[in-house]
């Protein structure tokens, strides 16, 4: 067990000063990510022309990138230290973001330069995210409190996103909310500068071919994480991948871009009593429990493929957004408190690249299937496919039995 007395006790000194200022980094950042993607891209790309295939590439292209380098950006954080990673990383995102604003501003970009933005963004994104995973058991005690208060933030943010990007569309422009969207970065950057936090540089001297190998073997010898992955792999493509280009897309081509920041905000709210629930309850059998609650995101689905009225479709938000916060939660914990430090880095990049790889697939599929067959078919085979996805994840005895790291 990876864990000491010292880590496992729920403590009232989580709330660190290198974790508020951590937790500040994350919250904002979030912020942005939330006003530019789905709500600003969506409309961003319908505004100018672009239809729903231009979303799905947008979206795709973002997350491609994220996918493909993010077990680079894993050595990278073993190497050089995850904070001075992440500060790299802003920095980039900052300037490529503000890029992407002047494109707007200057009038509607071609498809090529837009996707081209987003990608270097997602190339950039793979750097920072391994270091979120190795951060976080540095800096709480209470590792799985911790994941759930920055999973609370990351959920208002994701209704604070939405909402200010909606507010912003109404009476500004996207290259308005693509500025503000930039400054986040900017702020992040200067909350990581001032941590305290003292995490050693690796003393080994190794090709990246080799602290991949490394990453690699202890990634595949753990049969509850690559399970998890693969069937992860199946859900992108045929739920998560799908359901967020085609969503938001039909919300806002019946209801109006209004409607879709609520809805997405009621996400985010219900993402916040998800993250509330994983402070305090700690299951025995994280992933098992996290499984069963991934079961709300069939009623957003279902709201959204029967064209439900917009009161029932932000409902069903409700139940996906407090389901997949309780499962994020369990799983990172899982991660962050079964892997040792030194290859934390690498392995969370591995789980951060089979988790999304998928996606794009997802993404850029959507559009012609639903083109070709209709989109309310597309949204039940998706229900269909998650309903199969939690029945993958709990017939693996590896992963419905792994028990909480401190209860072992």
């Amino acid at each position: 067990m990876l864990l000491t007395p010292e880590t496992t006790r729920t403590s009232e000194h989580v709330w660190s000063r290198d974790f508020t200022l951590f937790f500040v980094a994350r919250t904002v950042s979030v912020l942005g990510d939330h006003m530019l993607i789905p709500t600003t891209m969506t409309v961003a790309m319908l505004q100018a022309g672009h239809g729903v295939n231009g979303v799905g590439y947008a979206l795709a292209s973002h997350t491609a990138p994220l996918a493909l380098f993010v077990i680079y950006g894993g050595v990278l954080v073993d190497r050089f230290t995850p904070v001075r990673v992440m500060i790299v990383a802003d920095v980039l995102r900052l300037v490529l973001h503000a890029a992407l604003a002047l494109a707007f501003a200057t009038g509607d970009p071609p498809l090529w330069l837009v996707l081209g933005l987003l990608a270097l963004s997602g190339v950039s994104t793979a750097a920072f995210q391994p270091g979120y995973a190795s951060v976080i058991p540095q800096i709480a005690s209470d590792v799985q409190k911790a994941n759930g208060a920055i999973r609370v933030a990351e959920s208002l943010m994701t209704v604070a996103g939405p909402a200010t990007a909606g507010l912003l569309l109404a009476f500004a422009s996207v290259p308005v909310v693509l500025a503000i969207d930039a400054a986040t970065f900017a702020i992040s950057a200067v909350c990581l500068l001032a941590l305290r936090l003292k995490i050693p540089r690796s003393p080994r001297r190794t090709t990246i071919h080799r602290d991949l190998a490394e990453g690699w073997r202890e990634f595949r010898a753990r049969t509850w994480l690559w399970g998890v992955i693969v069937i992860w792999m199946f859900y992108q493509v045929t739920v998560n991948g799908p359901f967020l280009a085609l969503g938001p897309s039909l919300i806002t081509t019946w209801h109006g871009e209004g409607t879709l920041g609520l809805v997405l905000a009621m996400f985010g709210l219900g993402s916040v009593f998800g993250g509330l629930v994983a402070m305090r309850f700690k299951p025995v059998r994280p992933l098992r429990a996290g499984a069963v609650a991934l079961l709300g995101t069939v009623f957003s689905l279902l709201a959204v493929a029967l064209q439900l009225p917009p009161a029932l479709i932000a409902t069903g938000y409700v139940v996906q957004g407090a389901g997949a916060a309780f499962w994020i939660v369990m799983f990172h914990t899982s991660v962050q408190t079964k892997i040792p430090p030194d290859v934390l880095g690498r392995v969370h990049a591995y789980d951060v690249a089979g988790s999304l790889v998928m996606r794009p697939v997802g993404q850029v599929a959507v559009g012609p299937v639903s083109t070709g067959v209709g989109a309310e078919p597309v949204l039940f085979f998706s229900s269909a496919m998650l309903v199969v996805t939690v029945g993958l994840l709990l017939a693996v005895p590896a992963i419905r039995g792994l028990r909480r790291a401190d209860a072992t």
